[in-house]
């Protein structure tokens, strides 16, 4: 049995469910509960378990590129006279870390991700960020234990929900731009976006932004990229309605 194979055997933590029933719970066909495990475990967890082998980064790269696609598949088969445009925009909607880490949200996947004792204190279970990377992880796990149609039973139904939302909110347009209609429409100045701070490794730094609004602070966003980070920022201040 290989390393991928082996997954990460994760000792339990007072308040944690176990894998198996984070699985029980939601109806996932998981065999190979040591593969559910290691999607679960952040790396600074590893940091205090000699017994855990591998973290979920892996895991989380694989589960970006099978929800691109199966994102892809779903929308073009659901909404058979939208233009590619519309599909592409849309598809970027469902799968950008917001997203993601409300879908985490919805099954209580923090209640089960394996984290270091600081992460844990300091918020990691409701980090979006850390939300959305162990969401990829497990879809990457999923897959690669039980399978495509697998992973579409999983994400069908958060799918259907969550794109209804984003089409009467338009939050399939660019967030930023939308923010700058409706600053503009109201008589401010363009949104002002600022770098707060860049955390982690070179490979996977996070980034906060912040956005202003008529020299306020509107809204806070992070992700991996500054980019990302500003259309989160951008998407809370929209959410808050701090023009009406």
């Amino acid at each position: 049995m290989d390393s991928m194979d082996q997954g990460v055997v994760a000792a339990e933590s007072p308040g944690e469910n176990s894998p198996s029933d984070f699985a029980k719970r939601l109806g996932l066909p998981f065999s190979n509960h040591f593969l559910l495990s290691r999607a679960l475990t952040h790396r600074s967890y590893l940091n205090e378990h000699a017994e855990a082998l591998e973290d979920n980064e892996r895991l989380e790269f694989l589960g970006d590129a099978v929800l691109d696609f199966l994102v892809g598949a779903w929308l073009y088969n659901r909404f058979p006279e939208m233009r590619e445009g519309e599909l592409t925009r849309l598809r970027s909607a469902l799968v950008r870390t917001e997203q993601l880490a409300e879908f985490a949200r919805q099954i209580d996947l923090g209640l089960s991700m394996r984290l270091g004792r600081g992460e844990g204190h300091t918020g990691g279970r409701q980090s979006a960020v850390l939300l959305c990377a162990t969401f990829e992880a497990l879809v990457g796990a999923l897959f690669l234990d039980a399978g495509l149609e697998a992973v579409q039973s999983f994400i069908g139904p958060l799918l259907e929900s969550a794109t209804e939302n984003i089409l009467e909110s338009r939050r399939d347009q660019d967030p930023k731009s939308l923010l700058q209609e409706v600053v503009q429409a109201h008589g401010y100045g363009p949104p002002q976006y600022r770098t707060v701070s860049a955390s982690g490794p070179e490979h996977q730094k996070i980034f906060e932004v912040e956005v202003l609004v008529n020299g306020f602070v509107a809204g806070r966003g992070v992700g991996h990229s500054k980019q990302a980070a500003a259309k989160s920022a951008a998407q809370e201040a929209l959410n808050g309605i701090i023009f009406e």
